[in-house]
């Protein structure tokens, strides 16, 4: 029933035919590639041929074309409709037959044809309708390959006569019509020998004028009375007029003067990406694992320093560029640095705004839970996060296309190519040997021969031409340049997070793309020049470069999720183990030579302020930290025995004699609310206090012997009295001291940013069979030969069969007696008419119970809503 002979399969004459001829791997192959297709799922093939071939469709289909295949649909766009493949392979080898071209063309135009941009047997090959208009040259719109409209377009509004002066001009007969004119001058100029003895009659400076236009643009401008070299080219048809003032190189002169080329510098093969420098893996591993210690550390100091409430929220949205450049002091980075680790936090559900009125950043309880993992876990999850994330920290400080600045944190910072463009550049690393680097500039160029149309010369004709997308729209040079912004970020954040090191991807890099790492047998040399894994190798299939595949895409979730947790099981080896010591110094310091216990770093942090970071961290113990650690309820003792407990050289009596000098006079004086009061035992220490200059600001009096009153509150009293150098205590209400820690401020439950895809998502395994079998069935009803009601009139394919209500009971009753299948039209309760074929099974009560071929499965139908039935014509 409606199957294709042999003949239509080879010679489709629809895109539709074309498809209807696949098989289902290569439908599936289709869908994968343009998931836009099948949302919703098609209803028949036909449906899919409409969508495939519709404006926003081909436009984004052509935007994921690589070089050589875009080269290759630009040369069908100027090539005839339809051309035979010898034609194709003239415009892209040229006379001479590049071999690498030739080599290429097959693999190009099966990936064309992959995608349904183009249809048809080699003899009859044809770009679909959009694509052409897209790509094929016009006065508006001129073509990439730089070639004018042909001498048929260029000629369409000439006068007779005038045609007839060209041909005779060229020493040709006369014809009597224009069109045979027309072919005439066609076949001289497509004729290599003729038109070769032609120009040889050019003069010189003739052939200069045709040298310049050649490889475009083809339009040039001229006076009412041109020169003797251009009369000379307008005479023989070598130049033609477009508008007044106006002449055009035709195509088929171009394409000679190119040697037959419809493209200046074919491109069939991709830029390699080739190591720069070689390190030896173990040494690009601990570098990575250096610095993935140092992402971890940095995210947390970031939360700890918002840790009592972050900076406000700007009423735009995002951070303000005061508390940007705030945040870069307090981590010692870059504002650049500062926004990218910031959006990093975000992206990995640690850090949000807290929703209240006055609205402000924090950390939310993910970040506690994140803080009681192991490292290694706690890196995987920042790396997860920012492989799959849309947000780009990269953008802030632009401007937006209403130009308002773009913050930190704020809206407008999706950039839905950035996950594709991360895994194709890591993906490009995991290509090379390991502990190989490339360089930048390699892999920008590879990136833009794989994504022409979306790279730094997206849509730019090589001749000169404006800025052009494959619609014809000019495009911003922000637009353009957008996706080797991001590989260069990729590249830079990766080093930070420590995906990377010294620009080679690490092993846990690796595994974090579902690369299977390379064995290292022990004793064999390190060196990564001797690793004989060259571009691919190792590679899954979604990794695989043009040459070999598909462009690199992100993993599915569960696929990534593994392969995450693979990268933590190697890190973890890496990552340098806690220290449960410091090295205390007579200067009032104490070194950590490595990380520190979570419990000892802690303490530290109240104890001691952090004056340099590094391989080794440095702690100055002041007065002030001193009294920060009293103020948080420990006493002089327990600092000694914390101090002793934990160096691993004595404590030196500077630093005992600072903390006894500081823990006496703590709490001396007491603050507590009158307004606000001082009291102490020692009068004459008050004595001191009211004789000091310093305390004018804070109007003190006396209100006994041992109490002073003041007219300010008690936080700024005792911030005034800890300037004077005194170490005042507060006290409650009812006299004892007040402990004072840090109060540990968080949202509530905040869920990470989710990504802005790229268009709809690439459909799986499960929902691909299940869209290719609605398509099939459906497609089966639409195209099954139905049996007339009679001879006089036959039902059109898509009409719906009209029959009668008892027509249609008795051929249903029939159907079930003899199991045929028949071809119902049918209406559903939302009014939705559709086409069906279905083998009843079983007629009562106003409804037919049928096998449903369309839908696969039983179903019930009510006979009122069958507008009729027909027979299916016998194969």
């Amino acid at each position: 029933m409606g199957k294709m002979s042999t003949e239509d399969q080879r010679a489709p004459r629809s895109l539709a035919a074309a498809l209807r001829g696949r098989d289902d791997a290569s439908l599936a192959a289709l869908l994968r590639a343009r998931p836009d297709l099948i949302t919703p799922v098609p209803t028949d093939l036909t449906q899919l041929a409409t969508r495939a071939g519709t404006r926003a469709s081909v436009v984004r289909a052509l935007e994921r074309l690589d070089r050589f295949a875009l080269q290759t649909a630009e040369a069908l766009a100027v090539a005839g409709d339809p051309a035979a493949y010898d034609e194709l392979l003239g415009l892209m080898a040229g006379d001479a037959r590049d071999a690498a071209v030739a080599d290429a063309l097959p693999g190009a135009l099966a990936a064309l044809r992959e995608q349904a941009l183009v249809w048809g047997d080699d003899g009859s090959l044809r770009l679909v309708r959009t694509a052409r208009e897209l790509l094929a040259p016009s006065a508006q719109h001129p073509s990439p390959t730089g070639l004018g409209p042909s001498v048929r377009e260029a000629t369409a509004g000439m006068s007779p006569g005038r045609i007839q002066e060209l041909v005779a001009a060229v020493g040709l007969p006369s014809t009597h019509d224009s069109v045979s004119a027309v072919d005439a001058l066609t076949a001289l100029f497509t004729h290599r020998k003729k038109m070769a003895a032609l120009l040889a009659q050019a003069p010189a400076d003739s052939l200069d004028v045709l040298g310049r236009l050649m490889w475009g643009p083809p339009y040039g401008q001229i006076t009412a009375d041109p020169a003797a070299r251009l009369r000379w080219l307008l005479d023989r048809g070598l130049l033609l007029p477009t508008a007044p003032g106006t002449v055009v190189l035709p195509r088929e002169v171009a394409l000679h003067l190119r040697e037959g080329r419809a493209h200046r510098a074919p491109e069939p093969v991709p830029p390699a990406v080739d190591p720069l420098v070689a390190h030896r893996p173990q040494v690009v591993d601990a570098t990575a694992a250096g610095q993935a210690y140092t992402a971890l550390t940095t995210v947390e100091e970031l939360l700890k320093d918002w840790h009592e409430g972050g900076p406000p929220v700007l009423r735009a949205g995002g951070l303000s560029v005061r508390d940007l450049k705030r945040t870069a002091v307090a981590l010692d980075v870059s504002e650049p640095m500062a926004a990218f680790w910031v959006e990093l936090a975000y992206a990995s559900g640690l850090l949000a705004s807290d929703g209240e009125a006055d609205e402000r950043y924090a950390a939310t309880p993910e970040y506690d839970e994140w803080l009681e993992r192991p490292p290694a876990d706690r890196w995987a999850q920042l790396a997860q996060a920012w492989l799959a994330a849309t947000r780009t920290s990269g953008v802030v400080g632009g401007r937006d296309l209403k130009e308002r600045a773009l913050s930190a944190l704020g809206p407008g910072l999706d950039r839905s190519a950035a996950p594709e463009v991360r895994h194709r550049v890591l993906a490009l690393l995991a290509g090379l040997p390991e502990g190989a680097a490339p360089q930048a500039d390699a892999v920008l160029a590879r990136l833009r021969w794989e994504r022409p149309l979306r790279g730094p010369q997206a849509g730019q004709a090589p001749q000169g031409q404006g800025p052009q997308g494959p619609h014809g729209a000019h495009t911003s040079q922000g637009e353009e340049d957008l996706r080797s912004r991001l590989a260069r970020w990729t590249l830079t954040e990766a080093e930070l997070l420590g995906v990377t090191g010294r620009g080679a991807l690490s092993s846990h890099g690796r595994a974090l793309l579902g690369v299977r790492p390379a064995a290292r047998p022990a004793g064999a040399a390190d060196d990564a020049a001797q690793a004989p894994a060259g571009p691919g190798d190792k590679l899954p299939a979604h990794h695989r470069t043009a040459a070999a595949g598909p462009v690199a895409t992100p993993l599915p979730q569960p696929e990534q999720a593994a392969a995450t947790a693979a990268a933590a099981r190697l890190l973890a080896p890496l990552l340098p183990e806690p220290l449960d010591h410091v090295l205390l110094q007579a200067d009032l310091t104490a070194v950590a030579p490595g990380p520190l216990r979570r419990p000892l770093a802690d303490v530290l942090n109240v104890l001691a302020d952090v004056e340099s970071k590094g391989g080794a961290t440095v702690y100055r113990f002041t007065p002030g930290s001193v009294r920060r650690a009293l103020d948080a309820g420990r006493s002089a003792s327990d600092l000694h025995a914390f101090l002793a407990e934990h160096s691993r050289t004595p404590v030196p009596q500077p630093l005992a004699y600072l903390i006894d000098d500081v823990a006496r006079r703590h709490g001396h004086l007491r603050v507590g609310a009158a307004s606000a009061y001082v009291r102490c035992d020692d009068d004459a220490l008050l004595n001191e206090i009211l004789a000091d200059k310093r305390a004018a600001a804070l109007r003190m009096r006396r209100l006994a012997p041992t109490v002073l009153a003041a007219q300010v509150d008690p936080a700024s009293l005792l911030e005034g009295l800890r300037a004077m150098g005194f170490a005042p205590a507060a006290e409650s209400a009812e006299g004892d001291v007040l402990i004072t820690r840090a109060h540990a401020h968080r949202t509530s439950p905040r869920a990470a940013p989710e990504p802005v895809p790229d268009g709809p998502p690439v459909p799986d395994g499960t929902l691909l069979t299940a869209a290719i079998r609605a398509i099939r069935a459906g497609d089966l009803a639409a195209t099954a030969p139905r049996k007339p009601a009679d001879a006089t009139a036959p039902l059109a394919p898509g009409e719906l069969p009209r029959t009668g209500s008892a027509e249609t009971l008795a051929t249903m009753q029939a159907a079930v007696l003899t199991g045929e299948a028949l071809w119902i039209g049918y209406v559903n309760a939302e009014g939705t008419a559709s086409q069906r074929v279905i083998a009843p099974v079983r007629v009562e009560g106003g409804f037919v119970t049928a096998y449903d071929h369309t839908a696969d499965e039983v179903r019930t139908y009510p006979l009122h809503r069958i507008t009729g039935v027909a027979e299916l014509a016998q194969d």
